[in-house]
């Protein structure tokens, strides 16, 4: 017997990646990030979101994929990791799907060692390849330097 498990697939520099629903707080579209300046290159800046102001962090720059402007695809995952909620900016996410544990296969040797591995495991989805990411390690908050919740400008409603 196999669990399974649900996985929203998202795609960022043309690759699909996979996160584990639970892990996934909700799903926005991108509508206007504010800079914040002196942080990582990889965070975007802040965005508002049920009244609350969270760090937007760029999946593109994090891969180290070049920046690509924003279109009505680009999505905004927000994961809740250590006890706080970031925003991942990806391409385009609209799919979900039910993968059993054993179809998730470890990656090989090849990427092992590599600084930034993110790649929890590798699975087939509709005949598609699709890494399924480690959230801990793509958010490895020593290695993007996400804002501090307190830190971040008070929302206001106008």
């Amino acid at each position: 017997m196999s669990l399974e498990q649900s996985y929203i697939i998202f795609e960022v520099n043309g690759g699909a990646y996979g996160l584990k629903c639970a892990e996934v707080q909700h799903i926005e579209m991108l509508e206007h990030v504010t800079p914040v300046p002196n942080t990582a290159l990889a965070v975007e800046g802040v965005v508002f979101s049920r009244g609350r102001v969270f760090p937007a962090l760029n999946l593109r720059i994090r891969f180290g994929a070049p920046r690509k402007p924003h279109t009505l695809q680009t999505r905004l995952i927000f994961l809740k990791v250590q006890e706080r909620v970031v925003g991942l900016i990806v391409d385009a996410a609209r799919e979900f799907h039910q993968i059993p544990a054993s179809a998730i296969r470890p990656v090989g040797d090849s990427l092992v060692g590599i600084e930034g591995n993110y790649v929890q495991g590798m699975t087939t989805v509709k005949g598609r390849s699709v890494l399924i990411l480690d959230v801990a390690r793509v958010l490895a908050l020593d290695e993007v330097q996400i804002p501090i919740e307190d830190s971040l400008p008070v929302a206001t409603s106008d």
